[in-house]
This record gives structure tokens, C-alpha cells and sequence, in this order.
């Protein structure tokens, strides 16, 4: 091609030397553009169609690389706001024996004159503890009378009732406890048969 370029630039040299019309000069130079352009054309096209779809999946590989991110945002600021509300869950969860313990013992005190000072005390101290733990969003299920419901009650027995219906809650042996609308302790329930 070069040696073709190189032999149409001196035939042109001497065309223009000798003065011959510049219509012939023209016209041969436009055919050969002309020929040069109709292969770079049909190159080109393709060319362009090739980069064209690379193009088209680059772009579609970046839109789902930002949905991607955009999906991994909303779900990390999802986890963070649960763990924000149930951050206090594991220590709460192990403070629930404490005030179960704290609750036999204010049932089982003794009635003497002596002792109703250190009941008096101990029931302060409850009461101190358990606002505490409603502050964090504890609340203690209501379960007798209510329907056995597997999600809130662990059934542990099954007994006869002439007061109640079947399938109902009779007796709660130990509470129930939910943090926020979490169930964090399910109660142990005595259920009608």
C-alpha cells in the first residue's frame, strides 16, 4: 500500500509538472479514496459495532456493580439498626435468672418484725432492676387464660381444667419475657386438655 502511495504522490508531482488538467488528477485521487473508504467503511462498521457491545457490557456490568453496592448499603444499615435494638439481648437474656431469683425470694420471705427491714430492701432493689430492664425494652408476657400460642409458650404439661377451655393456658411456671417484639424467653405453661 505505501509503494502504491508513494507512486500515486509522484505521479502527481509530475502530472502537476507537466501540466496536464487537474480533472484527471482529481478524479483519480477520488477513486482511490473512494475505494480506500468503501473497505474502511465495511472495517469500520464492524469495528464500531464491536465497541459498541463492549460498550453496552461495560455499562451493564457497572449498573449492576452499583446495585450490588446499593442491595449491601440497605442491608448493612439493616443489620446495624437490629443489632442497635437487640444490642443489649445477650445480657439481658442472663439477667432474666437474677430477677427470677429476686422474684422466689420476695415470695418466700419470712413475715417477722426483724426481717421486714431486709425485705424491704430487697424488694427496692427489684423493683430498681426491673426498671432497668423495661427501660431496655423488656416486658413480661401475660400467659394464663390466654391461648397456647408455640410461638410465645413452651408447654410443658398437660392438665385437666373444668375452668378453662381446651388448649388454653392454665398455670405459668416460669414467665415469658419479650425484648422490643422479640421473644426472648418463651414462658413454661401448664395447657388445658
Amino acid at each position: 500500500m505505501k509503494k502504491e502511495q508513494v507512486q500515486d504522490a509522484n505521479e502527481f508531482k509530475d502530472d502537476l509538472i507537466n501540466e496536464e488538467p487537474e480533472a484527471d488528477v482529481v478524479s483519480e485521487t477520488d477513486s482511490f479514496t473512494a475505494e480506500e473508504i468503501s473497505e474502511g467503511a465495511s472495517d469500520t462498521g464492524s469495528e464500531v459495532k464491536r465497541l459498541q457491545d463492549l460498550a453496552d457490557e461495560y455499562q451493564g456490568r457497572a449498573l449492576r456493580a452499583q446495585a450490588d453496592f446499593d442491595n449491601f448499603r440497605r442491608r448493612t444499615q439493616k443489620e446495624k439498626e437490629e443489632l442497635a435494638q437487640y444490642a443489649t439481648s445477650k445480657l439481658v437474656t442472663e439477667l432474666l435468672s437474677v430477677l427470677d431469683n429476686f422474684e422466689r425470694a420476695l415470695v418466700t420471705t419470712p413475715s417477722s418484725p426483724e426481717s421486714e427491714a431486709f425485705v424491704k430492701g430487697v424488694n427496692m432493689i427489684f423493683r430498681q432492676l426491673d426498671g432497668v430492664l423495661k427501660s431496655e425494652g423488656l416486658t413480661a408476657m401475660e400467659t394464663v387464660g390466654q391461648p397456647f400460642n408455640p410461638e410465645y409458650h413452651q408447654a410443658i404439661m398437660q392438665v385437666e381444667s373444668e375452668e378453662y377451655e381446651e388448649g388454653i393456658v392454665t398455670e405459668e411456671v416460669q414467665k415469658g419475657y419479650l425484648l422490643k417484639d422479640k421473644v426472648l424467653r418463651p414462658a413454661m405453661v401448664k395447657v388445658s386438655m
